[in-house]
């Protein structure tokens, strides 16, 4: 199973900047920080079109959340700088798998 260290995320953006919106890249994950940052201005470079502003940076995975993670809370300032991060939003799925379901056949 392979690690995952870093993941890229794009966003395009309108001429203002006030409109923005993820952008899909072919690989999105990677080994090492330095992997997804070497990639990056290719990735931007494929993307040119699609919006007239793209921005992406690379996020670091820690690798204790690696499976945790569940969002990417992400904000374009007006300067065109990108800000994200990885997330954990702590929600908790509860199941009570020990009780017996009920057999409504065999009651009276």
């Amino acid at each position: 199973m392979e690690h995952i260290a870093a993941l890229l995320f794009v966003v395009g953006c309108s001429s203002t900047m006030t409109d923005c919106r993820e952008l899909e890249v072919p690989v999105s994950v990677f080994e090492t920080e330095q992997a997804c940052t070497a990639e990056r201005p290719f990735a931007l470079g494929d993307l040119q079109g699609q919006a007239p502003h793209i921005v992406g940076r690379c996020l670091a995975v820690d690798p204790a959340l690696e499976d945790d993670y569940d969002h990417i809370a992400w904000n374009v300032r007006p300067d065109g700088t990108l800000v994200a991060s990885l997330e954990v939003s702590g929600m908790l799925v509860a199941s009570n798998s020990g009780r017996p379901e009920k057999d409504y056949l065999k009651q009276q």
